[in-house]
């Protein structure tokens, strides 16, 4: 089963982080980004772009309304996301457990709903 994990965590925390400490966090991204590809689990995956670079699009009564940043205002955001195969909610949860940034921001874990060949 296909499951998305959704990496969320406060930009400001990624911001004022010290140099040696964001290098130290990519590392670790890095290492685990290399053992789930290692161990199959991977899918896909990439970081996101600063909220700040956000355009939210939305279509009322047929008019479209542009305006810059995120949807809402929260105190996490998303920062980016990992696609990956689990057999399991269980599984996919270990996983995500193993997510550098979740000692600091929060996982959400989503099943993913996969459409066969030609159905969208």
């Amino acid at each position: 089963m296909q499951y998305i994990l959704l990496i969320y965590s406060p930009e400001k925390t990624m911001t004022d982080m010290p140099e040696a400490d964001r290098q130290r966090l990519h590392g670790e991204y890095g290492k685990f980004t290399k053992d789930i590809r290692a161990s199959g689990h991977f899918k896909a995956g990439d970081a996101l772009q600063p909220t700040m670079t956000a355009t939210t699009v939305r279509v009322r009564e047929g008019k479209t309304a542009v305006t810059d940043g995120p949807f809402a205002e929260t105190r996490e955001q998303l920062g980016g996301f990992y696609l990956i195969d689990a057999k399991d909610l269980d599984e996919a949860t270990k996983i995500a457990a193993r997510i550098p940034s979740a000692s600091f921001g929060s996982i959400e874990i989503r099943p993913v709903v996969v459409f066969p060949p030609g159905a969208m």
